[in-house]
């Protein structure tokens, strides 16, 4: 568990695909940080485009160069409960826009309400990759041209993981 003089702090989403906002997001935390945990949230109302373990995988391979990262998976438990757990007394989130500003703020309440010992922390990106996610990026890929379009998006494992994947599709 956490020491007393520790800074932990734990970073989550689906990250389906990790992009350079997630890229970002953790190396800014980690330099914060004493220790950053990465942790992949399953959320079985959401339908991934890759697996856990790729996830995963892709995740060790873009965080490599810092070793207070720590990447892991939880499911079936609110965040802040998952923080409380590991002994992280931090969480990261990421403000991209006003709509997102608005559900964190909610949801920062709420999680102080479930454990006020747990401080959110904000985190606001660059304008040059502040409107990237996993999501615009998998909408991305297909049409004439879309290699050059994406690779401004991702890291270098994780746009070498599509273009193989793609290409192994026979698509």
């Amino acid at each position: 568990m956490n020491t007393d003089t520790t800074r932990r702090a734990v970073y989550a989403g689906s990250f389906d695909p990790p992009t350079n906002g997630h890229l970002w997001m953790i190396r800014e935390a980690q330099a914060v940080f004493d220790e950053l945990i990465v942790a992949i949230g399953i959320n079985p109302d959401k339908r991934s485009s890759y697996s856990i373990s790729e996830r995963c995988d892709m995740l060790k391979a873009v965080t490599r160069d810092f070793p207070n990262v720590k990447i892991t998976v939880f499911e079936n438990r609110f965040l802040v409960q998952y923080a409380r757990d590991i002994g992280a007394r931090f969480i990261i989130r990421g403000i991209r826009t006003a709509a997102d500003y608005e559900y964190e703020r909610a949801m920062r309440y709420i999680n102080s309400d479930l454990a006020s010992e747990i401080t959110t922390v904000f985190l606001m990106p660059p304008r040059e990759i502040a409107e990237v996610s996993s999501t615009m990026v998998k909408g991305l890929i297909g049409p004439e041209g879309w290699r050059d379009m994406i690779r401004r998006y991702l890291p270098d494992a994780v746009y070498e993981k599509i273009l193989k994947d793609y290409e192994n599709s026979g698509i």
